[in-house]
C-alpha cells in the first residue's frame, strides 16, 4: 500500500459517502436548535466525526481479529440503526408537536441531550463498521490514516449540515422540531431498507 493521491482521494470519497446520514442528522439537530452556539456546533460535528473514525477502525480490527464474531453481528446493524434513530426521531417529533403552538421569540427549542447525541453518533456510523471489510487489506497505519481522513470529511460535512439547519430552524420556528424528528425517522428507515436490499 502506497501513500499516493488515490489512497487519500478514495478515503475522502468513502468519508463523504459515510457522512451523508450524519449530515442529515446534523441538519435535523440544527433545525431543532437554531440558537446553537458555535462551540456546541463544532463539538456536535466532532462527535459524528469521532464515531465515523471509530467504527471503520473497529471494523478493520474485527476483520483482522474477530472475523467470526463480526460476521454474526453484521446482520443486526440495520436493526440497531433503525431502533436508535426511530427512538430519537420519535422523541424529537413528539416534542416538536407539543411545542408547535409556541409563537414567541423566547420559545425554547429542546437541546439535543448528550446521551441522545451519542446515540445519534452510533446510529449514523454503525454501518461504517462494514467499511472494515473494504479496508481489510490495509496495514494498521494505513487503516488509521484512512479512518482519520473519513473523520475530517465527516466533520466538515456535519458542520455544514448543522449551520444550514440552524439557519432554516430560525425561520421555521416551532415546526423545526417536527421536521427534524421526521428527518431522523426517515433516515432510520432508509438505513434499514438499504441494508436489507
Amino acid at each position: 500500500m502506497t501513500w499516493d493521491f488515490m489512497f487519500f482521494f478514495n478515503s475522502a470519497l468513502l468519508g463523504a459517502g459515510l457522512a451523508m446520514d450524519a449530515f442529515s442528522v446534523s441538519l435535523a439537530n440544527g433545525l431543532n436548535e437554531p440558537k446553537m452556539k458555535k462551540g456546541r456546533l463544532l463539538s456536535m460535528a466532532g462527535v459524528f466525526a469521532f464515531f465515523q473514525f471509530m467504527m471503520p477502525m473497529a471494523g478493520w480490527f474485527c476483520v483482522h481479529n474477530l472475523a467470526k464474531f463480526f460476521s454474526a453481528f453484521e446482520k443486526f446493524i440495520p436493526w440497531i440503526a433503525l431502533i436508535l434513530l426511530c427512538f430519537i426521531g420519535g422523541k424529537m417529533l413528539i416534542e416538536g408537536i407539543r411545542s408547535k403552538d409556541c409563537q414567541s421569540e423566547d420559545c425554547s427549542h429542546s437541546r439535543v441531550a448528550f446521551g441522545a447525541l451519542m446515540l445519534q453518533g452510533v446510529a449514523t456510523s454503525i454501518d461504517a463498521l462494514s467499511v472494515g471489510f473494504t479496508i481489510a487489506e490495509y496495514n494498521a497505519i494505513h487503516a488509521f490514516i484512512s479512518c482519520l481522513v473519513i473523520a475530517v470529511v465527516t466533520f466538515a460535512i456535519c458542520t455544514a449540515g448543522l449551520a444550514v439547519g440552524k439557519k432554516f430552524g430560525t425561520k421555521l420556528s416551532g415546526k423545526a422540531g417536527i421536521l427534524g424528528g421526521a428527518i431522523l425517522l426517515f433516515i432510520g428507515i432508509e438505513i434499514f431498507v438499504t441494508n436489507l436490499v
